[in-house]
């Protein structure tokens, strides 16, 4: 049997605080997660790191498991066997990580599957169900008016005979008002099942903002490209824009270039409730005017950009010496 060195496989050392361990597993595994990772051996990798967070996210196997380890006297691949009294050195539970998932390892399961102890009796540790991490893409109008939506995701579940399997499960999700980029919606009892008849984890889904060709969004503010005609901008006007709060009427100041960028306060990601009751603003919005100039498709174009070529005193490469 070969030695696995769970800390490695989180990237943390043997020092890692409870917290430290947690973080480095839910960052990698959301990393390794089939619906969003192209890593060829992705599912293989979210076993190892389930497998590896199921003995160093439990305080009692991870203390079993550093006894073992001799203090680092074992590295990774080497020939490994627990000794003789090991099934006497306390009561673990069965052979399952925190996510209730069985694992096709040899060391793991002859570490732990034969700990019983005098605990329980022989009957199976109850232990919770780990937790799942999923990201979910949604449109930046269900941001600003919440939505309802089925989702459809890839978890890890185990199957009658123990194994860890990849399922599609559909769930309907409640997206809040106000939601941002990067924030988690919590779904309880979605995670792994539980050992021993415990409860099963929660699933966490992270949200993402699908990408859209005039928005850009930074925190709560919304940064969105509108076309102008050149006599708007230069000579100014008033002008109607949809945005994702309605639309909007937006005076062009005279003598503005492609580029400007106007503020309308307040427009951007609203607050959740519970920030607006507590009277937190929202996001703003930023209106980047871009030129659009009309096409010279028409005897009638051509003519008005010659009168302009000809009468305008107008260089716009002046600024480069040209």
């Amino acid at each position: 049997m070969e030695y696995k060195d769970y800390y490695h496989a989180l990237g943390v050392s043997k020092t890692a605080s409870a917290d430290e361990i947690k973080k480095a597993y839910r960052k990698l595994v959301r990393k390794y997660h089939p619906d969003v990772s192209k890593e060829a051996d992705a599912d293989k990798k979210t076993k190892e790191l389930n497998e590896a967070y199921g003995v160093l996210g439990d305080a009692e196997k991870r203390a079993a498991y550093d006894a073992l380890g001799n203090n680092g006297q074992y590295r990774a691949g080497q020939e490994f066997r627990p000794p003789p009294d090991w099934g006497n050195m306390g009561g673990m539970g069965g052979g399952r990580a925190p996510g209730g998932a069985g694992f096709d390892s040899d060391f793991f399961a002859d570490l732990f599957a034969n700990i019983g102890g005098n605990r329980g009796r022989g009957r199976p540790m109850q232990q919770r169900g780990g937790d799942s991490h999923a990201a979910l893409e949604i449109d930046l109008a269900d941001a600003y008016h919440g939505a309802s939506r089925t989702v459809s995701v890839r978890l890890q579940e185990e199957d009658a005979h123990g194994r860890t399997v990849t399922r599609e499960r559909t769930l309907d999700v409640n997206i809040p008002q106000g939601i941002t980029a990067g924030q988690q919606l919590r779904l309880s009892g979605q995670g792994h099942p539980g050992s021993g008849g415990a409860p099963a984890g929660d699933l966490y889904l992270e949200i993402r903002f699908r990408h859209h060709a005039r928005y850009r969004i930074e925190g709560r503010d919304v940064y969105q490209t509108v076309p102008v005609a050149p006599w708007e901008a230069a000579l100014g006007a008033q002008i109607d824009v949809p945005t994702p709060s309605g639309r909007v009427t937006v005076a062009v100041p005279p003598k503005s270039q492609g580029g400007r960028k106007l503020r309308l306060k307040g427009r951007g990601i609203p607050p959740s409730r519970a920030q607006a009751q507590s009277g937190a603003a929202g996001g703003d919005l930023y209106l980047m005017l871009e030129l659009v100039l009309p096409p010279a498709d028409t005897e009638r174009a051509r003519q008005l950009y010659e009168t302009m070529a000809r009468e305008l005193d107008f260089n716009p490469r002046a600024g480069m010496g040209a």
